[in-house]
């Protein structure tokens, strides 16, 4: 029985191993790319704080954060962390 399950894990394995390696690399990517652009956003959302008001101000800030480094691309780093860690409890069952 452990035999089927192992033959069955080998086509996961490979999955979201290749899956893994091309969301790191988007994640890494986008991440360079979004922290560039919140800070454009950052600087217009201190335009906009002192011409229109506070809270347009404030709703452009919170933009800023959402696409910083600490904001969106945060969470899909944990997502793509928890995929490799499938692979890697997939790869223990396979060999282990």
């Amino acid at each position: 029985m452990k035999l089927i399950g192992k033959i069955l894990s080998l086509p996961l394995i490979l999955v979201t191993g290749i899956l893994y390696g091309f969301f790191k690399f988007v994640v890494i990517a986008s991440g360079a790319v979004l922290g560039i652009l919140s800070g454009i956003v950052f600087l217009a959302a201190l335009g906009i704080w002192i011409s229109a008001g506070l809270l347009p101000g404030l709703a452009w800030l919170a933009i800023a954060f959402l696409i910083s480094p600490y904001g969106l691309p945060m969470a899909a780093a944990w997502l793509v962390g928890k995929l490799g860690g499938l692979n890697d409890a997939l790869r223990d069952f396979f060999f282990g």
